[in-house]
């Protein structure tokens, strides 16, 4: 598939910056295709890993009914976004993620992305995430998106004070 290019060149983020992006920030919407077609975003907590994103969920709803019904889905982070109202913009930064999800299937596949989604949000805890993991893998889901596209953006003014 030919994504879109992006039309304001001069302001697009490199796929390493992106990356760096997805690294360090905590949350994003992911969106899918919903009930009766009509796109559902949700904001979560992911982690970005092996070149994928891994997102937890519960076992049933919205989002788990959108995702067996159509897989393909984006993830949009907002890392920056300073108002100036002096200048009548934002300086932000932010990346979306195309790509294709799926719920993971084997134990071994799912306890390896708690054990990613617990190292990111509580690193060096090895024995109170066994814990956590032992106490909700009966009723908890987790999600592989890969990303098939990375697009990242940032406000003229950014680009221009780094210039400087």
């Amino acid at each position: 598939m030919e994504f879109r290019p992006m039309r304001r060149k001069r302001q697009e983020l490199t796929n390493n910056e992106c990356e760096e992006i997805l690294l360090k920030s905590t949350a994003g919407v992911l969106s899918v295709l919903g009930d009766e077609g009509y796109p559902y975003g949700v904001p979560i907590s992911y982690v970005f890993a092996e070149g994928k994103l891994f997102f937890h969920s519960a076992v049933a709803g919205h989002k788990i009914d959108a995702i067996s019904k159509y897989e393909k889905c984006s993830f949009t982070i907002i890392e920056q976004d300073e108002i100036h109202p002096d200048e009548y913009t934002t300086y932000f930064r932010s990346v979306i993620a195309f790509g294709r999800i799926r719920k993971l299937e084997s134990m071994e596949d799912i306890i390896h992305g708690l054990k990613l989604l617990g190292e990111k949000y509580n690193p060096g805890d090895h024995l109170g995430l066994q814990h956590e993991i032992d106490k909700s893998l009966s009723h908890v889901a987790v999600l592989s998106m890969e990303i098939d596209h990375l697009s990242g953006k940032e406000a003229i003014e950014l680009i221009r004070k780094k210039a400087n």
